[in-house]
């Protein structure tokens, strides 16, 4: 027959299982997004944004 875990053995499980998912839940909430090496390139129809076309 199996042997009862002792007291304490089960409080440092359950100790060291909370530290596991402390650690996890900051980890997660540090990491965010990557920011984009070069800014995307624009194609296609672009506007002036100093000065305007003059009006035929």
């Amino acid at each position: 027959m199996l042997e009862r875990p002792r007291t304490a053995d089960r409080y440092a499980r359950g100790f060291a299982a909370a530290v596991v998912a402390v650690a996890t839940l900051l980890l997660a909430a540090n990491a965010g997004p990557a920011r984009a090496a070069d800014p995307p390139e624009l194609r296609g129809a672009q506007l002036e944004v100093e000065g305007g076309r003059e009006s035929p």
